[in-house]
């Protein structure tokens, strides 16, 4: 047993049940939470049971499967952004719904490719994040994919040649200029 907080007791643990039919016993890693104190420190009249329960294979402690399971809304994030949605009328972010061949190899590189532009994507996002120069709304821990493209990669500027070198021109009031620059200068070769 745990108390994380006064007014919160926690228990973790497993039991093993066998069922008709399956030779090996069923495991199932718990978390039994009793609250008689709310987290703003409101006493509760009569206290609060919540029991989570996780059918599980994984050999790890209970208080791992638990903090594993927990936390596979993480995770779905992440791999939202390469499934297909059937809301949205174009797809995925980087639009990798459907294989361009029948042939395995071309559709291995087409996912290799895929998965170096998807992480080169997320470390631009996370990149741009780590100043306050970024015009965004509302403080946020991560960026989607589609949202770096729309705001970094899809700038409008131009390639303009002066003084025999090539330079891109944005205009005067981008207002993710100065987070592009800031990008570009920590991942560019010196």
């Amino acid at each position: 047993m745990e108390e994380p907080r006064p007014g919160k007791q926690v228990w973790r643990g497993e039991r093993y049940i066998k069922r008709g039919g399956i030779a090996e016993p069923l495991r199932i890693a718990f978390c039994v939470t009793v609250r008689t104190v709310e987290a703003d420190g409101q006493a509760l009249l009569m206290p609060n049971v919540e029991v989570e329960t996780y059918w599980t294979s994984l050999p790890d402690d209970p208080g791992t499967v638990v903090k594993l399971y927990q936390a596979h809304g993480t995770s779905e994030q992440f791999h939202s952004e390469l499934k297909p949605v059937l809301s949205e009328a174009e797809g995925t972010d980087l639009d990798l719904e459907r294989l361009p061949s029948g042939k395995f190899q071309t559709n291995e590189l087409v996912l290799l490719l895929g998965m170096v532009a998807y992480n080169l994507l997320r470390l631009i996002g996370q990149e741009s994040l780590q100043e306050v120069d970024a015009p965004i709304r509302k403080q946020v821990a991560r960026r989607r994919v589609r949202s770096v493209m729309q705001d970094l990669v899809y700038l409008a500027c131009r390639l303009v040649r002066r003084a025999r070198c090539l330079r891109l021109s944005f205009g005067r009031h981008c207002p993710w200029f100065d987070t592009w620059r800031r990008v570009y200068y920590q991942f560019a070769p010196t």
